[in-house]
C-alpha cells in the first residue's frame, strides 16, 4: 500500500498524534517513516536580536536549526518506540508546507501524515494553516490528524 511515510513534525501534542499514526500505518504495510523538521530562515535583523545564548549568541539560523534537529531526532526515537519498521530524520529551511511537498517529491514518499492546526474553520481558512497549504499543494494523498 504505502512504501515511503513523510511525518512533518514541530514538537506539538498534534504533531505526535500525527507520527503515531503513521507508525501505525508504517507498521501494517512494512513502510519506512521519514520524519521532517522544517524551521525558517531569520532575517539579518532579526538575528541581531539574538537571545539564544547571551555568552556565545552565534546566529539564529544556527540555533534554529540545532532546535530542529533535536526536534526531528526526538520524533525519530519516539517512532522507533512505538514500534516503527524504520524510521530515518531531516531538517530543512525553508517555507514549511512548500518544503514539505517538495521533500516529499523528492524522496519519492507516497503518504504525508501531519497534525492538524489547532484553529476554528474560519481562522484557519483567512490565515491558512500548514496543513491546509500542504493539502492544496502535495499531489500524494495527505493525511491530516
Amino acid at each position: 500500500m504505502f512504501k515511503r511515510i513523510l511525518v512533518p513534525f514541530d514538537g506539538s501534542k498534534g504533531g505526535e498524534h500525527a507520527l503515531l499514526k503513521a507508525v501505525e500505518l508504517a507498521t501494517l504495510c512494512g513502510a519506512e517513516i521519514n520524519v521532517l523538521t522544517v524551521y525558517r530562515h531569520h532575517s539579518m535583523l532579526e538575528a541581531s536580536f539574538s537571545m539564544v545564548r547571551a555568552a556565545d549568541p552565534g546566529s539564529m539560523d544556527d540555533a534554529m536549526r540545532s532546535h530542529a534537529r533535536e526536534v526531528a531526532e526526538h520524533a525519530k526515537k519516539l517512532a522507533i518506540d512505538a514500534g516503527a519498521p524504520t524510521a530515518r530524520a531531516f531538517v530543512k529551511a525553508g517555507q514549511p508546507a512548500r518544503t514539505i511537498v517538495r521533500f516529499a517529491t523528492e524522496h519519492d514518499c507516497d503518504l504525508i501524515v501531519l497534525g492538524a492546526r489547532g484553529m476554528g474553520s474560519v481562522e484557519g481558512y483567512l490565515l491558512g494553516s500548514v496543513s491546509h497549504k500542504v493539502t492544496g499543494l502535495a499531489h500524494m494523498p495527505v493525511l491530516v490528524v
